[in-house]
């Protein structure tokens, strides 16, 4: 479970990446929406590598 909660922060980066490829494939790069939700979902998995990283040690 420490795994799990550990990569957090990294799982939400790679599905905000992925949320952003999608966008740029689709050709629909004005979608302010998508965009958004992909930014947030990156900005926040930052924050959660970086407490998780700092309090929980193996």
């Amino acid at each position: 479970m420490k795994g799990l909660v550990k990569n957090l922060g990294v799982i939400l980066i790679i599905i905000g990446v992925v949320l952003l490829v999608i966008n740029a494939c689709s050709g629909a790069i004005s979608d302010n929406v998508l965009l958004g939700i992909s930014a947030a979902l990156m900005f926040v998995g930052l924050i959660t590598y970086i407490v998780t990283n700092k309090f929980i040690t193996d």
